[in-house]
């Protein structure tokens, strides 16, 4: 492998070089808006800008995503809808989606469907854990209390991580409105 002191310095990006990185970046990771534009500003700060002005990041960006390259849309769906299968419940789904940079309208339909699937958010984690109905032997108090800290840890609401976390093993609680 080449030593970092011998390579030669990567020329300065032009609106061609800018536009392949962007359509690169797009082609191999699915991704939002916020998130492009965090690589490509690194990308510039990296090796500079050999235009006149600044570079034209915005512009681009939208034009990537009018051409459904960029979809924060179907990002958001497919982000809350992979971490609810894994058990994670409506808050963390709410944080992933605003640290992704993903604007309240972009991703309110993908809050909804995580929120309707929190029961069985909650007893996917509590499965993947070992908690409540899915232990292996009742917990005393710590345990329970311990317990239902993970799951409110997990983004899952307060009544549903105490009744999860509070059941005996091999009894799962039925699903009440909360």
């Amino acid at each position: 492998m080449p030593d970092e002191r011998n390579r030669k310095p990567r020329p300065p990006l032009d609106a061609a070089a800018l536009e392949r990185l962007a359509l690169f970046y797009t082609g191999r990771y699915g991704t939002t808006r916020a998130k492009l534009r965090a690589y490509l500003s690194r990308k510039l700060a990296e090796r500079g800008w050999a235009a006149e002005g600044a570079a034209p990041l915005d512009a681009l960006i939208e034009r990537l995503a009018g051409l459904g390259y960029v979809d924060d849309r179907a990002f958001a769906a497919s982000r809350a809808a992979s971490l609810t299968r894994r058990g994670y419940g409506a808050r963390r789904v709410r944080q992933a989606l605003g640290a992704a940079g993903i604007a309240e309208a972009d991703s309110a339909e993908a809050r909804e469907a995580a929120q309707a699937q929190a029961w069985t958010a909650a007893l996917r984690y509590a499965e993947r854990r070992g908690i409540g109905p899915f232990a292996e032997r009742a917990a005393d108090r710590a345990g329970r209390e311990k317990a239902m800290a993970a799951m409110l840890r997990a983004g899952h609401p307060p009544g549903i991580a105490k009744r999860v976390a509070v059941a005996r093993p091999g009894e799962i609680p039925e699903q009440d409105e909360f």
